[in-house]
């Protein structure tokens, strides 16, 4: 039998789920910062999962699926520990905005990366980034990780899909270990049931910081099998994409043997979301556009693209055409880009186009 797991306020027995908050901080007006934070400890041994969401503090329909996840298991039933943590976020979550209002940028940038120096001592932001990662990697009351579920929300009006990072090799692990967790992360990924998008590749992925997330540090810092789940829109939430959400949370406790079978309510809610093309596929931003102006988009989120076709007309102000901007390569799209009005070198899309680099790769790709 599992012993009592503790975090914060929260304190749950065998068989019991318990409620609290967790402080990471303490604000300049002398108030606590405080992370709310829900535990379900199983009556029988088994792993130990943690669900997160809320980084970005307007990706909402994520806060509502981390709450509705945890809310639909029994913990009498479960096998081993869930902890969540449904907003990491919560300076941005009070202003419905994606950064807090310590630094105002990136929270999701900040998680320990072994392979990374800096001289100067770590802010607010990096702190808090830190001690949550110190907790989900068992430093405390609380179990580590045996898997991760870190949920978002996308770009506007864009499907459901999984976000798998690429697993780097080189200083903390060797490529062996490498493929070995990058099983057990196909296995995740899997098991969510959503269209799976693998992240950008090796130089990009680093370029852009994404080892320092929170699912990209506890996979390639940590070595715990983690990935992103994407979910709609932010600033509100989206119900269908909820319930995606929801499910395929569940459905990868099953997988790791948190759960016999998913709830048949959460199951029977799910509105199933099926990749729109059969090869694999990576994110990508873009196409660009090379011409300042309004866009008026041609495709839709879930729309499948060939090389060469238009994503996008540029006009002016005016109304004249001024550009086309084509997809350069095969896929489809994730979600439009927010707004309108763009610049040279604007991103219009974010899409989903073919892969054919490996999921295992250095970091350093000389």
């Amino acid at each position: 039998m599992t012993d009592t797991v503790s975090l914060g306020t929260a304190s749950a027995a065998p068989g019991e789920r318990a409620r609290g908050y967790w402080t990471v901080t303490d604000l300049p007006t002398g108030t606590p910062e405080r992370l709310p934070v829900v535990l379900l400890n199983g009556r029988a041994d088994g792993p130990t999962a943690w669900i997160t969401a809320g980084i970005h503090g307007n990706e909402v329909t994520a806060l509502a699926t981390a709450q509705d996840a945890v809310a639909a298991l029994d913990p009498r039933t479960l096998s081993g520990t869930v902890v969540c943590l449904p907003s990491l976020n919560p300076a941005g979550l009070r202003r419905t905005t994606r950064t807090s209002y310590y630094h105002e940028d990136d929270p999701n940038r900040y998680f320990p990366d072994a392979e990374r120096e800096s001289s100067r001592p770590p802010r607010v932001q990096e702190l808090v980034d830190r001690r949550i990662y110190e907790a989900f990697t068992g430093e405390g009351d609380v179990p580590g990780a045996d898997l991760l579920l870190d949920l978002h929300t996308a770009h506007v009006g864009s499907i459901p899909f999984t976000i798998r990072d690429r697993v780097l090799y080189g200083e903390v692990r060797d490529r062996e270990a490498a493929e070995s967790l990058a099983q057990d992360l196909d296995r995740l990924c899997a098991a969510v049931g959503l269209p799976v998008v693998t992240e950008y590749g090796a130089a990009e992925y680093t370029e852009q910081n994404l080892q320092r997330s929170t699912a990209g540090a506890a996979l390639n810092d940590a070595g715990v099998p983690a990935c992103t789940v994407e979910l709609g829109s932010h600033g509100v939430v989206e119900e269908a994409h909820r319930a995606a959400g929801v499910a395929g949370v569940c459905r990868a406790l099953a997988a790791w043997g948190s759960l016999e079978t998913p709830p048949e309510s959460v199951e029977a809610a799910d509105p199933g979301v099926d990749a729109p093309v059969s090869f694999p596929v990576r994110r990508h931003v873009g196409p660009y556009t090379d011409t300042a102006g309004i866009v008026r988009h041609r495709v839709e989120a879930g729309d499948t693209l060939e090389a060469g076709q238009t994503v996008a007309d540029v006009v002016a102000p005016t109304g004249e055409h001024l550009t086309a901007v084509e997809s350069e390569a095969d896929g489809y799209v994730l979600g439009r880009r927010h707004g309108v009005a763009v610049y040279e070198n604007d991103p219009v899309a974010s899409l989903a186009v073919r892969d054919e680099e490996g999921l295992v790769v250095p970091r350093d790709d000389e």
